[in-house]
C-alpha cells in the first residue's frame, strides 16, 4: 500500500519537528531560563548520533556472530544485523534503548566537560568557547574513521525492521512524538522546581542570586549537563530515524543556529512558545524543500539557496518586529507540596464540619 505524498510530507515533518523540539526544549532550559549561550549545541547532538551509530550495531554483530569489519564492510554487516533484528525484535529494541541511554550519559559527560569554562567566562567569551567545543565533534568524526566511518559515514541498523515498510516511518514519527511529550513534561516540572527558580535568578541577576546563597556555578554545571543529555537523546533518535550517520551532517547551522532561531521565534523561557516556534520553522522549511520546484519561477536565483536564506531572513524579521517571540514569557507557578495527612484532615474539617 503506497502512502500519498501529502501523508509523507506530514509524517516526515512530524518526525523532524519532534527531533528539533527535543533539542530546542533543552536549549531553552539553558539559554531561555538560565541565560547560558550554548553555541556548542551541536556537540551533544552529534555525540548522541555517533554513539547510536557505532555501538548497538557492533553489539548485535557480536551477539549474532556476524563477521566483517563494521566500518569497511558496513553495508554488508548492517544488512545482516537488520535480518537479526527482524527475527529478534524485543532484544534488538532493548539494545537500542540501552544505546540511547548510553548516548544520554555521553552527552551529559560532555556537558560537564564544557561547563567548566562556563564557571569562569561570561557573555560573548563563553559563547565563543562553547562554539569551539561544538566544532570539535565534526572534526573528530571526519578524521577518526573507526568511530562513524569518517567522511563516508555509516548505515545505522533499524530497530523497527519488524514493522512493515509502509508503516515504518509513521511508527517512527509516533515514537518521536511520545518522546517529545516526555521531554516537555520533564522540562515543565524542572522549571517549576527550586532549580527552575534558581535558573531565572541566575539569568536575571547573578550577584543577587549568589547573595541569597545560590551556588551559581553548580546550577550552571547541572543545567548544561542535563540539557546536553537531552540533546544527545535527540541526536541518537535522529540517526535512527534517517538510518545513517555522517560527521559532516552535524554542522553549526543545522544543530546550533537553527535551534536558537526557533526558540527566538517562539519566545524565550516559554516551553509552549518553543514548540510553536519549532513547528512554524520546520513547517516553512519542509515546505520549501518539498515544493522547491514550484518556487523556481518566483525567485530570481537558484532555489537551492532559498533554504539557506531562510535562516537570515527570519532572524532579521524576528529581531525587528517581534523580539519577544510569538508567546511572551509569563510568570511560572511553582509546584505545590504533596498533601500531608494533617493538611488533608484540615481541608476535610473545613468542608464537612
Amino acid at each position: 500500500m503506497a502512502i500519498e505524498p501529502a501523508a509523507i510530507f506530514i509524517i516526515d515533518m512530524a518526525a523532524i519537528f519532534s527531533i528539533y523540539a527535543i533539542i530546542n526544549l533543552s536549549l531553552n532550559l539553558e539559554f531561555g531560563y538560565g541565560g547560558i549561550p550554548n553555541f556548542g549545541k551541536v556537540l551533544a547532538v552529534g555525540a548522541g548520533a555517533f554513539v547510536i551509530a557505532s555501538l548497538p550495531g557492533r553489539i548485535i554483530a557480536q551477539i549474532a556472530g556476524i563477521e566483517g569489519d563494521y566500518i569497511r564492510e558496513n553495508l554488508t554487516v548492517v544488512a545482516q544485523v537488520n535480518a537479526w533484528l527482524l527475527d529478534n525484535p524485543v532484544p534488538g529494541f532493548a539494545i537500542f534503548a540501552v544505546g540511547v541511554a548510553i548516548a544520554a550519559l555521553v552527552g551529559g559527560a560532555l556537558g560537564v566537560a564544557t561547563s567548566y569554562p562556563a564557571l569562569r567566562l561570561r557573555g560573548d567569551y563563553l559563547a565563543i568557547t562553547l562554539l569551539a567545543f561544538g566544532e570539535s565533534i565534526r572534526i573528530i568524526g571526519n578524521n577518526f574513521p573507526p568511530l562513524v566511518g569518517g567522511t563516508l559515514g555509516v548505515q545505522v541498523p533499524d530497530p523497527l525492521s519488524f514493522v512493515p515498510d509502509e508503516l515504518r516511518f509513521p511508527t517512527a514519527s509516533l515514537v518521536l512524538i511520545i518522546m517529545v511529550v516526555m521531554v516537555y513534561i520533564y522540562c515543565e516540572k524542572t522549571i517549576r522546581s527550586p532549580l527552575g527558580r534558581s535558573l531565572r535568578a541566575m539569568r536575571d541577576n547573578e550577584m543577587a542570586a549568589e547573595s541569597l546563597g545560590k551556588d551559581v556555578g553548580r546550577v550552571r554545571m547541572k543545567t548544561i549537563m542535563v540539557a546536553s543529555a537531552i540533546a544527545a537523546i535527540a541526536g541518537a533518535l535522529y540517526a535512527v530515524y534517517v538510518g545513517s550517520t555522517i560527521a559532516i551532517a552535524y554542522d553549526r547551522a543545522s544543530w546550533t543556529f537553527w535551534p536558537f532561531l526557533m526558540i527566538l521565534i517562539g519566545g524565550l523561557a516559554n516551553n509552549k512558545g518553543v514548540l510553536v516556534g519549532t513547528l512554524l520553522f520546520v513547517a516553512l522549511r519542509k515546505t520549501i524543500i518539498f515544493f522547491k520546484d514550484s518556487f523556481e519561477g518566483f525567485v530570481p536565483f537558484d532555489v537551492v539557496w532559498l533554504d539557506l536564506l531562510l535562516l537570515g531572513g527570519i532572524l532579521l524579521a524576528v529581531l525587528l518586529f517581534r523580539p519577544q517571540g510569538v508567546i511572551v514569557e509569563k510568570p511560572t507557578h511553582t509546584l505545590g507540596r504533596p498533601p500531608t495527612a494533617k493538611g488533608i484532615k484540615r481541608v476535610f474539617n473545613l468542608l464537612f464540619r
